[in-house]
């Protein structure tokens, strides 16, 4: 088997439910496996990263540095430092704003747009079932920045001599991040990945169907889900902070740090994008047209209906099917023991038919052991 580090060994097949930790922190305290669970998705991604990404996604982080380098470079040309005429403002017109800078600075400029498309292409035509994800993540990425360009307007020392007005453009723009990020895109991702789950791993053994929950974690993409809205709050707050306090800088030291500040968070928050888009498409791509919500499948008219995972028991001793079966609920269904009697039902309860009591325990058709009906499910429960 190889070894990813001193703590950490991957079979060959790569599944996330098959990566190993040597110590596990939920040995300290149980409350901590969670964290367990996110060191293994963080594994399992670094090492499918390092076996199958290539020079398409080496061009996106590449774009995207390029990206943030163009259009917040000022060496030698003083447009940001100087601040231009803040009279001319706009896009479009003869008397835009955009237009009234410098020639190199407009190169620059229009260099990093285009690095820009370049990115949303590329992720738009990659990762097909992400498409309308990632429209509803960029969105709420400019609204962050919008926020922090339209509090910096009215306060050039933001968060510095700070009026509870200042903060509506934040408030404004996280709130529309965190709606778009959490409840659309997460939701979208969580349900298309239980549907899928339920739909193409169903199988009578709880053992398979847990590997299969654990093989589709997604407790390592929530973190850097976080991270992605972490960094467009940093970078939104350097960039426009860098450029308002411009004239107010008393070091040229201090402004060059906030636009490093800004590079470095914005390559970050690229880097989280693209592995926030990538990962869903890689775990579900092969099997998933696109990825919505429940209620946005019911709305477009797909149907939706998913048939409950059956189980069957299995002997503890023999491993030979039993009667017994357990449902996805976590039910425990018997057929009754009387004879001529056809009825089922749970385990200790009435016969639906006869009113006899159920068993609680089955005796092995091939080995003769009897065994309390519980054992012959394993010991993990299914989801």
């Amino acid at each position: 088997m190889p070894t990813i580090s001193k703590d950490i060994i991957v079979v060959n097949e790569l599944r996330q439910s098959e990566i190993k930790l040597g110590y596990k922190l939920s040995e300290i305290n149980d409350n901590f496996s969670i964290l367990d669970e996110i060191r293994r998705g963080l594994i399992f991604q670094a090492t499918i990263i390092s076996k199958n990404w290539g020079l398409k996604e080496l061009t996106i982080v590449i774009l995207g540095l390029t990206a943030f380098i163009m259009g917040s470079w000022d060496i030698g040309i003083g447009e940001l430092s100087q601040g231009g005429d803040y009279n001319r403002v706009g896009i479009f017109g003869d008397n835009s704003g955009f237009l009234q800078i410098s020639d190199l600075t407009l190169i620059l400029s229009l260099l990093s747009l285009i690095c820009w498309a370049g990115i949303i292409i590329s992720l738009w035509s990659e990762y097909p079932i992400m498409r309308e994800n990632l429209i509803y993540l960029l969105i709420g990425s400019f609204a962050v920045q919008y926020g922090y360009m339209n509090t910096h307007a009215s306060n050039p020392y933001f968060p510095f001599e700070l009026q509870f007005s200042d903060l509506g453009g934040i408030i404004i723009g996280n709130g529309i991040l965190l709606f778009l990020a959490i409840i659309v895109v997460h939701r979208a991702v969580r349900e298309t990945r239980d549907i899928h789950v339920q739909e193409r791993h169903a199988h009578p053994d709880p053992r398979v169907v847990q590997k299969s929950w654990e093989d589709h974690s997604l407790k390592a993409w929530d973190l850097e889900m976080s991270i992605f809205i972490i960094m467009i709050n940093i970078m939104a707050w350097a960039g426009s902070h860098s450029v308002a306090s411009r004239m107010n800088l008393e070091s040229e030291n201090l402004n060059y740090l906030l636009i490093f500040l800004y590079i470095v968070s914005g390559i970050i928050s690229v880097l989280m994008l693209l592995v926030i888009i990538w990962f869903p498409h890689f775990m579900l791509g092969d099997a998933e047209e696109r990825i919505q919500s429940v209620r946005a499948r019911e709305v477009a008219g797909d149907n939706i209906e998913l048939q409950p995972i059956i189980s069957q028991g299995l002997c503890p001793i023999c491993d030979v099917e039993t009667a017994a079966k357990k449902f996805s609920s976590g039910i425990i269904e018997v057929p009754c023991q009387e004879i001529d009697c056809d009825g089922k039902g749970r385990i200790g309860s009435e016969c639906e038919k006869c009113k006899v009591k159920l068993p609680t325990r089955l005796k092995c058709r091939s080995c003769n052991s009897n065994t309390p009906i519980d054992s012959h499910f394993g010991n993990q429960e299914i989801w």
